[in-house]
């Protein structure tokens, strides 16, 4: 998606630079804040970005780096560049960003494949679709324009994980199977961990106690379910956190968790996909609880009393 540069009035910042012979590690660092920033050269020593307040902050970054690594650089902003239409510089961005979405495309094209004749594990596609998904939110970052691929690649990784999501879903058992039992995870709990424990003890088994164990090498005794760890009963499936898959094997149909489980999501897999706007501050809050208690249940209790919140707040605004 094309960003703030839009909104520039066709300006543009424009970095010239001299580097000196050495180091000669200088010359690559350079090139890659550059790449990094999603600047583009239009001569050996001359790079522009859009003239807007993040690229100019991107740009005296860069002018102090170079500086202090032993060149020279001044920063111009101009609404013509000599030689090239805004078309042109414009095309010269989306150039650079479609072949880096290029990758991206490359790599989802043979997932789709591998999730359509299910020749791969799927566990791992979904990882993968979670790595390729947060390269191309990166990639939006610095997409100005808005580069054809962009959307190429935004629209295969959906189309996988629409693929993934339409695998059976196992059997549920009857319900009472899931009453006073020790649900088992990971200890160091955060948020997938915080947000599934409320769920189970809210929705699930209301008489459910919780197991604290490490990462691997645990063997479940007569009584325990395990979640959100190594080779759990519930645990992510394709692109779901713990906390969907929950939702969606126990067939929970309250629409109001649909939100909550959508903050989780991004939250736990950082790839944006839902980018609900109340998502950050809810993340602090997450953090914050995890900073503050060094106790699992604790954290799940704390977690648990603002996880009741957002579920009267979801259900009032969805009514």
């Amino acid at each position: 998606m094309p960003n703030d540069a839009t909104a520039a009035n066709s300006r543009w910042l424009l970095l010239i630079h001299q580097l000196p012979p050495k180091p000669n590690y200088l010359r690559v660092k350079v090139a890659r804040h550059m790449q990094r920033i999603g600047a583009v050269a239009i001569k050996n020593t001359v790079y522009v970005l859009p003239a807007t307040d993040s690229s100019l902050e991107d740009f005296q970054w860069a002018l102090r780096e170079i500086r202090d690594g032993g060149g020279e650089a001044n920063l111009f902003e101009a609404r013509v560049i000599e030689g090239l239409s805004d078309g042109e510089v414009q095309q010269l961005f989306n150039t650079a960003r479609d072949e880096d979405y290029g990758r991206v495309v490359a790599e989802a094209t043979d997932l789709l494949k591998a999730a359509s004749r299910k020749k791969r594990d799927e566990a791992q596609i979904g990882t993968d679709v979670q790595r390729l998904r947060k390269r191309a939110n990166e990639i939006g970052t610095i997409d100005f324009f808005g580069a054809a691929q962009g959307h190429v690649a935004t629209t295969l990784l959906d189309q996988i994980a629409q693929r993934l999501s339409e695998a059976p879903l196992p059997p549920v058992p009857a319900a009472e199977v899931f009453r006073g039992r020790t649900w088992v995870t990971r200890a160091g709990v955060h948020v997938d961990r915080m947000a599934s424990a409320w769920l189970i003890k809210r929705f699930i088994d209301s008489d459910a106690a919780f197991k604290f164990v490490p990462a691997k090498g645990y063997t479940p005794a007569d009584g325990e379910v395990r979640f959100d760890m190594f080779d759990a009963e519930f645990t992510h499936e394709g692109d779901r956190c713990t906390f969907e898959v929950l939702i969606d094997r126990m067939r929970l149909a309250d629409r109001t968790l649909r939100p909550i489980a959508e903050v989780v999501h991004d939250i736990d897999l950082k790839d944006a996909k839902f980018d609900r706007p109340e998502t950050p501050g809810i993340a602090v809050l997450i953090a914050s609880i995890a900073m503050a208690h060094h106790d699992d249940l604790t954290r799940i209790e704390r977690a648990s009393q603002v996880l009741d919140d957002l579920y009267v707040y979801y259900g009032k605004k969805g009514r």
